[in-house]
């Protein structure tokens, strides 16, 4: 007798073959957030070239290049490696790092080409979105702290929820990150004329409520511990008051808070209040705005 040889479709048993289909990592529809967590693709705010958020061993959001180069032709200080969507600032004992994008050696040696090559990629492609106008580079701070320029933070420290946080850009230019109906990013601001506003404030250079000061140490906060818990919560989550009315419209951006270390962030502490411009008040009189 001639054994049956059995289909290819079916089991051993008889049972149907059902081959699972492959799927590609992605967003909900139905979810509120559009982001992915890991690997978030952005632009970089300093040269506009393409980067990659991670978030870091230490719980701080870290940019990529995301190409992966040589790990011998990189420095040991500047090699990173992603490991189950967490990034970490060493190498991994593969042949192959990552880099960040805001640490690229200032004078690569003649021996490396690679990575004077993708230098070279970057800065003309940096070049080409800053003459099409889709990139504006940031202007350099001035040297001088006594002009009105350096009295105001590039990175602010924001307090809100009892919480210090390390703004990414000026009070005034931190801008919405939900999506508008023509799913682009709003381009509104969270400071606004009609919102209540927080107040600049010397206090003692610490972390968080409860840690020990620096001695002799104040720096300069933007205070927003005074205002509603709704617009705290306003603030944490980066919205405009247009979009915090619509908790369903989705996030199309990270938001830019970090948190604030006195001891890893020192240079972002400033020890003078922002220059506060003035406005009439209800007399006519000038009054000092609490508006950075």
């Amino acid at each position: 007798m001639r054994p049956t040889s059995s289909s290819s479709s079916r089991h051993w048993d008889g049972g149907p073959v059902t081959a699972g289909v492959r799927r590609s990592l992605r967003v909900a529809p139905d979810g509120v957030s559009r982001l992915l967590r890991c690997g978030q693709s952005d632009r970089c705010r300093d040269c506009g070239n393409r980067i990659e958020w991670y978030h870091g061993s230490n719980r701080r959001p870290v940019r990529l290049h995301p190409l992966e180069l040589p790990a011998a032709d990189v420095p040991a200080s500047c090699q990173w490696h992603v490991s189950s969507g967490v990034a970490h600032p060493a190498g991994d004992g593969s042949a192959w790092c990552r880099m960040p994008c805001s640490a690229p050696p200032a004078k690569p040696a003649p021996a490396v080409p690679e990575l004077a090559g993708l230098r070279r990629r970057m800065a003309v492609n940096t070049r080409r979105l800053t003459d099409a106008g889709a990139f504006a580079p940031r202007p350099t701070p001035p040297d001088n702290e006594g002009t009105r320029d350096a009295c105001r933070p590039a990175r602010p420290i924001v307090q809100l929820l009892y919480v210090r946080y390390l703004a990414a850009r000026p009070v005034d230019e931190i801008q919405c990150v939900a999506q508008t109906r023509r799913r682009h990013r709003c381009t509104s601001a969270l400071l606004t004329p009609d919102a209540p506003a927080g107040t600049w404030s010397l206090l003692p250079a610490t972390a968080a409520v409860g840690q020990l000061a620096l001695p002799t140490e104040v720096m300069a906060v933007y205070d927003l511990t005074a205002l509603p818990y709704a617009e705290q919560l306003r603030w944490r989550a980066q919205r405009c008051p247009g979009h915090a009315a619509t908790p369903s419209a989705a996030d199309l951006a990270v938001a830019d808070w970090e948190p604030f270390d006195p001891l890893i962030h020192h240079e972002h502490v400033h020890t003078r209040l922002p220059a506060r411009s003035r406005r009439p008040g209800p007399s006519g009189r000038e009054r000092k705005a609490s508006r950075p």
